[in-house]
């Protein structure tokens, strides 16, 4: 079976009322380098939260930056990892 994803990377501006009729995986990062522009959480909890309302597993890849592997990619204290189940049962 096929999956269906939307990657937001990097995530460079909000994203409100996203149709996501039949995507099965959303992933979501920031912009890596040394001209990274800055991402807003508020904009990665949006997602977030519009994945959960439409049943779409919600992956947080990273923050981004100059520097991303300092940044991390912890959202609220804790990762977020989810894939969708064709994937896992592959």
């Amino acid at each position: 079976a096929k999956v269906k994803f939307l990657s937001c990377e990097p995530l460079i501006g909000a994203l409100p009322n996203i149709n996501l009729t039949n995507i099965d995986w959303a992933i979501i990062g920031g912009e890596s380098g040394r001209k990274a522009r800055p991402m807003e959480e508020s904009w990665v909890w949006d997602i977030k939260q519009q994945c959960e309302e439409q049943n779409v597993a919600f992956f947080f890849k990273q923050w981004g930056g100059t520097n991303k592997k300092k940044a991390g990619r912890e959202l609220g204290g804790r990762t977020y990892d989810a894939m969708p189940i064709r994937v896992v049962a592959a």
